[in-house]
């Protein structure tokens, strides 16, 4: 874009200049246009903050301080420049040559595009050297499981957050529960409605997101109160008021031919949904469709090869699979058979797609993305070079990933792609979370004799395979009555008790948590100590009776040297008689 500079009206007069001075603008906005629509922005940036935070954003521009200035920009037909100016308590320039704009207690109204430009530049360049600033609060998605009436937590935000969570902190009832680097609560929530949730970023406590409680779940929808009453219509509750939302387990798609020409598309829920403005997502060939919060979505059906899916707008986590206009589903779709996994460190993992073409394709070229949410990495194609990974084309319409060996790094999403690789990501894929497990144990791991104790195999998220565990006491495996699993209940503890405990799950036995020592308190004495003591005094009982022993010896000795010596002389006076 440095083509694209201003002209000077002294160079040329009359016609000529307001014609040279039109075509370089169209000039500059189609090439800044171009840009925009292909994918590539330059120098561009693209930050997600919390509300409540503070933000730093960078001046990409080259040259004098003196020269620049910050401008807010949006498209109108035409790129147009706002000069910035913000109240000083909130906002201000860094001082040197860096001319950062740094934006304090972020609100939602600080969302837009900005750009660091000198005076004379154009607006096509100084959108060549955009930020985009995005700004979200937390939340605590509650998203349903397959197959069971239960639910799963996560600490959410609407855009990925430029700066990686040191930890996330979950609070049952307001009090602190933990800290894990995954955002996933680590296990499945049954309906509790006495019970609170709620999570914050470790470093940002002050900025916890509301509490939800899960009221209710079935096979078909689950109730979630939300102390928040933003997230529910503005025509329901108050912003200061907690209210309900009802949300279904599952969507489909259903087609109902208008014409021979026409198929309307419904997004259909599991169940009926309380809120009477409950929006859709609709989603075009894996792309999202900016035209239509409608829950019915009418589409030509000669487009044989576009696929089609939906969502609940805010609530994406629950997807429909893709579907095609027509029923012999004649067209490119991709599915999966497990949109979240939750796999344990060292073990193997496989992520299956189902994907669909028409009638005769070309020839089909598979690919699998790794790609992570957080921290702006771009996608990674996984290949099978590394030889822990996989892949196996073998079945019908189905193309798996298999990752052996997992490690923490293997936390993310994955997406297969049909045909041409696609540089856009908006549609989701499978996300997998790799956990270790570790041993938790409440309300301390020293205790007094007499307490109740709780020991908690705990992984990151919610297994999603195998629940079954299997418990050690000191290596060895322990008998545990049927209804202690996860969680190993002691009480009253005693100190038998006491020792190192590790935990397995069942079909991955090889795989252990790091022991935890558990100490019991007897009396104000510690067991450890205790066997300490015990067991010194083991070893110094031999220590006395190898000192008696060797006592023994050397006055036995004594005595027979002096009785040898009497005996001498007496032979003596015999032999000279």
């Amino acid at each position: 874009m440095k083509g694209c500079l201003p002209f000077n009206p002294k160079n040329t007069a009359g016609l000529e200049t307001k014609t040279a001075m039109l075509l370089a603008e169209a000039v500059c906005l189609f090439l800044a246009f171009i840009l925009h629509i292909s994918g590539v922005h330059g120098r561009s940036n693209r930050i997600c903050a919390l509300k409540g935070s503070s933000v730093d954003l960078p001046c990409s521009a080259e040259g004098p301080v003196s020269s620049m200035k910050w401008y807010t920009l949006h498209w109108n037909d035409s790129y147009i420049l706002s000069n910035f100016s913000g109240d000083g308590s909130r906002y201000n320039i860094s001082e040197g040559s860096d001319f950062n704009l740094i934006i304090k207690d972020l609100r939602e109204s600080d969302k837009n595009i900005y750009c660091c430009s000198h005076i004379t530049d154009s607006p096509g360049h100084c959108w060549f050297y955009r930020t985009e600033l995005h700004v979200t609060d937390l939340q605590v998605k509650v998203i349903p499981t397959t197959g069971e009436q239960t639910v799963s937590l996560m600490c959410s935000t609407s855009c990925p957050l430029t700066e990686n969570p040191a930890a996330y902190i979950w609070y049952k009832n307001r009090e602190f529960l933990y800290q894990d680097w995954s955002p996933w609560y680590q296990q499945l929530v049954s309906s509790e409605e006495a019970v609170t949730y709620s999570c914050a970023i470790k470093g940002y406590e002050h900025l916890r997101a509301p509490e939800v409680s899960v009221d209710s779940v079935t096979s078909t929808c689950f109730t979630v109160t939300y102390a928040d009453g933003t997230m529910c219509s503005k025509n329901q509750k108050s912003v200061d008021e907690p209210c309900s939302i009802t949300y279904p387990t599952e969507l489909y798609v259903e087609r109902t031919p208008v014409d021979k020409e026409y198929v309307r598309l419904t997004c259909a829920p599991s169940c009926p949904l309380t809120d009477p403005k409950t929006a859709y997502r609709w989603y075009w060939n894996e792309s999202p469709y900016k035209y239509s919060e409608s829950q019915n979505f009418t589409v030509p059906r000669e487009y044989r090869f576009n696929s089609y899916s939906c969502a609940i707008k805010g609530h994406e986590d629950l997807h429909t699979a893709q579907v095609c206009s027509s029923k012999d589903d004649s067209c490119f779709s991709v599915n999966y058979v497990r949109r979240r996994i939750c796999a344990l460190q060292g073990s193997s993992v496989t992520i299956i797609s189902e994907y669909s073409y028409p009638d005769s394709p070309p020839s089909l070229a598979k690919f699998w993305y790794k790609i992570k949410r957080s921290g702006g990495e771009a996608a990674e194609k996984v290949t099978s070079d590394s030889g822990w990974v996989e892949y196996c084309d073998n079945l019908k319409n189905r193309y798996t990933l298999t990752i052996n060996g997992l490690q923490k790094d293997d936390t993310a999403e994955y997406i297969f792609r049909l045909m041409l690789p696609r540089e856009e990501f908006d549609f989701p894929g499978v996300t997998l979370v790799v956990s270790d497990l570790k041993v938790r144990m409440s309300p301390s791991a020293e205790v007094t004799e007499g307490q109740r104790v709780t020991l908690t195999c705990s992984t990151s998220c919610p297994l999603t395979d195998d629940k079954n565990y299997i418990w050690f006491l000191n290596s060895r495996p322990l008998t545990l009555p049927e209804n202690q699993n996860k969680h190993l209940v002691l009480d009253p503890v005693s100190s038998q008790h006491a020792g190192n405990y590790s935990c397995a799950v069942k079909i991955q036995r090889d795989i252990r948590s790091p022991e935890e020592i558990l100490t019991v308190q007897v009396f104000g004495k510690s067991i450890a100590a205790i066997n300490a003591v015990r067991l010194a005094v083991v070893l110094l009982i031999p220590v006395p009776l190898l000192l008696f022993h060797l006592w023994l010896r050397w006055t036995h000795s004594i005595r027979t040297s002096h009785s040898a010596a009497q005996r001498e002389p007496e032979e003596q006076q015999k032999d000279s008689m």
